[in-house]
């Protein structure tokens, strides 16, 4: 049996282990997310690049895969984000998380439910409006991490949160090994959560040949862009990325047009709901209409990347992370590594105070 660590996240939750699989669009489907939570974990079904229908399909697939606590991850300003809350509900779903603050008003009907809510925030005011509002917990982002993300450190935003907010915090961006899960829970976090090295894993579906390509990567081959969407979204550096990063914003808003396209053809959306979409998002954040625009590049470009492993038509989004990975382990065997390497280390740190102690134990004894 491998060692447990019990955290407010595992005893919230009623998961195993402090690890968390990030909601990453194209990527977790049901079978990462099952074998996530298979292994211990929270495996989090990414929704924001399904159909609603897609979406009951996803999660009856999950429920059918594993009986452990799973999440599904939804876009808060999306236009049917409360009929995909009610699947939830109907579903007995265990977590709901969200990228961008869910309503007031959403949480308490998650809650009355007995849904937990952890929504993922870049600061710590952030953090405290959500806790304010009932969220459960946080999933608080560094810069390293991979997709949107922003330009504080995990190490600095990390304790910043901590010290704001009392329900429990789980610590994302840069976070691979037992190493780093010792060290978020020494700062006071209540897990972790990984979406780079979970995607590089046997469970994921990612095309092997695109698995291939982020294993050959070192520390400094990732770019945040704010080209792909018109948000900092820190990719690996590809040719397509570097022409996106050479190219005028007015070529990407064309771009974007043409994407927003071909993402209505593939979902069967109405224009109107696209429309309903951007305005929404415009309302629940501080993005430009340029930038609302420019969001319709990131479900087609993300697609063709790590779906239709076509990396010169695509962007594929990774933390950095993919500088440190070379493996393609199973979840489970990568959950049960990493709690085995956190324990060691939190029994090495534990074990330096004991021979700090010694020597004035030897002299209060003369």
């Amino acid at each position: 049996m491998s060692p447990r660590l019990t955290t407010a996240l595992t005893d919230l939750v009623g998961i195993e282990h402090p690890i968390v699989q990030t909601g990453m669009g194209w990527v977790s489907g049901p079978r990462l997310t099952a074998a996530t939570s298979n292994a211990g974990g929270l495996g989090i079904l990414a929704s924001a690049t399904m159909t609603y229908e897609e979406l009951e399909a996803a999660v009856a697939k999950t429920k059918a895969a594993t009986d452990k606590p799973f999440g599904v991850n939804i876009r808060a300003d999306a236009s049917d984000a409360a009929q995909r809350i009610d699947l939830l509900i109907r579903e007995n779903v265990k977590v709901a998380s969200f990228a961008l603050a869910p309503r007031k008003e959403l949480i308490a009907k998650l809650k009355d439910h007995g849904i937990v809510v952890i929504p993922s925030i870049g600061a710590a005011k952030h953090a405290v409006k959500v806790a304010s509002w009932g969220a459960d917990a946080v999933i608080v982002q560094g810069g390293e991490g991979g997709g949107h993300t922003g330009p504080v450190a995990t190490t600095l935003l990390l304790p910043s949160v901590l010290d704001a907010v009392d329900i429990p915090v789980v610590a994302a961006g840069g976070f691979f090994d037992g190493r780093g899960l010792a060290a978020a829970l020494a700062y006071g976090a209540a897990g972790v959560a990984m979406g780079t090295r979970f995607l590089l894993t046997s469970d994921s579906a990612v095309p092997d040949s695109v698995k291939q390509e982020y294993l050959r990567r070192g520390l400094q081959d990732t770019t945040v862009s704010l080209k792909v969407d018109g948000m900092p979204h820190r990719v690996l550096n590809t040719d397509l990325v570097d022409s996106l990063e050479r190219g005028s914003y007015a070529k990407g808003l064309v771009a974007a047009a043409r994407n927003a396209a071909k993402f209505k053809a593939m979902t069967g959306m109405k224009w109107s709901t696209l429309v309903k979409d951007g305005i929404a998002m415009k309302r629940a954040s501080d993005r430009t209409w340029q930038q609302i625009i420019m969001a319709a590049n990131t479900p087609m470009l993300l697609k063709a990347g790590l779906v239709e492993g076509n990396t010169d038509a695509g962007v594929l989004a990774s933390g950095q992370v993919v500088g440190m990975l070379d493996d393609l382990p199973s979840c489970r065997e990568l959950i049960d590594r990493i709690v085995a390497e956190a324990v060691e280390r939190i029994d090495a740190v534990a074990a330096l105070r004991g021979q700090a102690q010694a020597p004035r134990s030897a002299a209060a004894r003369t």
